[in-house]
């Protein structure tokens, strides 16, 4: 397995949640990392996305200011922390390897991990 992530669950609007991505070695040589979400009918989006090597990061408007992107490298794992959540970002998150670059389009990854589902709900 190339990616993994954890760390969904359900939580009422307004809370926080970290997602975790442990990546391979060989997948964490991709140099970017991204983060996606997907909605039943609905195309995946780009979320955020953080370089391996130089650590820039990435967000989507709809998320900026709320979630924060950050890499262990020791660890090889991606986080996403997502503070002051909304039903809006119900979806399933998945992590995935980008092509060398923060591309932003999920038809340009590498690789998919196996996504973990968020529910933001009273």
């Amino acid at each position: 397995v190339q990616l993994q992530a954890s760390g969904g669950g359900l939580v009422q609007p307004g809370g926080s949640l970290t997602l975790s991505c442990v990546v391979s070695e060989f997948t964490f040589n991709s140099k970017a990392i991204g983060w996606f979400r997907e909605t039943p009918g609905n195309e995946r989006e780009a979320v955020s996305c953080i370089g391996t090597t130089d650590g820039e990061k990435s967000y989507a408007t709809s998320v900026k200011g709320r979630f924060t992107i950050s890499i262990d490298t020791a660890k090889k794992t991606v986080y996403l922390q997502m503070n002051a959540l909304e039903s809006e970002d119900t979806a399933r998150y998945y992590c995935a390897a980008e092509p060398g670059w923060c591309s932003g389009k999920a038809s340009m990854q590498r690789a998919w991990g196996q996504g973990t589902q968020v529910t933001v709900s009273s």
